[in-house]
């Protein structure tokens, strides 16, 4: 087992959906209408709480920090997260359409990764997946629905698809262990999730009425996995650890 692919590929999960967390938890209390505000509100604490599942793997077995200090005590180029979870929420549709396509690729990630030869992340991805299919739900419907009904909403909608498409394309990032993982079964090929993610985003926008726009270099948004992030992600950084640097020895 290499253990250095199981760190890497922990941190790169649970960053994903710190980040993601924190970024759906800015819609509570702004939401367009009460309903979409607690469900973005539930999603983002689902979220942190799947990363903090796997920084619990990656503390307990693996003998790294304990959850809060990974979490709240890095600096920003020590984070794994990729270009498309740090940007800010910015409109609704901005943020929907995320949301889309972000868990569209998580439930596909789950899936493959409850069949992972490390059995902790295997038994995880399992139990996560259950609650994922909820937030993949949420995603489809509102996303039809609104693709679907005015001119208004489909022209939010695409300008939302526009920005965060190209985006997208950094959840698929390979990384310096890519082949260690999928050698040893940690997980299936990025290359072939992303396939998978593609086929199951066309039919989704297409539903939509939307159209996905051209894409010459989807490598444009890579560098989060290696510590390379937006300039997004360290002033959010600042606002998120802000109450745990007052005293990072207190106890809750």
């Amino acid at each position: 087992m290499n253990f250095d692919a199981i760190k890497e590929l922990l941190y790169r999960l649970a960053d994903d959906d710190l980040i993601m967390g924190h970024r759906n938890s800015e819609w509570t209390g702004l939401g367009p209408i009460l309903e979409e505000d607690i469900a973005f509100s539930s999603m983002a604490q689902d979220a942190v709480g799947h990363a903090q599942a796997y920084y619990i793997i990656l503390h307990q077995l693996l003998q790294e920090p304990a959850p809060d200090t990974i979490a709240f005590a890095r600096h920003h180029s020590e984070f794994r997260s990729c270009h498309l979870v740090e940007h800010p929420i910015g409109g609704y549709a901005f943020s929907l359409v995320r949301h889309a396509l972000y868990d569209t690729a998580k439930s596909i990630r789950l899936e493959a990764l409850s069949n992972s030869s490390f059995r902790p992340l295997s038994n995880l991805a399992q139990k996560i997946g259950r609650e994922q299919r909820y937030h993949q739900l949420h995603a489809e419907t509102w996303l039809r629905q609104l693709g679907n009904s005015t001119q208004e909403a489909k022209t939010r909608l695409q300008n939302g698809l526009n920005e965060a498409y190209p985006l997208a394309f950094s959840l698929f990032e390979p990384t310096l262990y890519h082949d260690a993982m999928v050698d040893t079964g940690l997980q299936i090929s990025e290359a072939e999730l992303e396939a998978q993610w593609m086929e199951k985003v066309q039919a989704l926008v297409l539903a939509s009425g939307l159209q996905l726009p051209e894409i010459e270099d989807k490598t444009v948004a890579y560098g989060g996995r290696y510590g390379k992030h937006t300039a997004f992600l360290p002033p959010m950084l600042e606002e998120m650890t802000e109450v745990f640097v007052i005293d990072p020895q207190a106890t809750w």
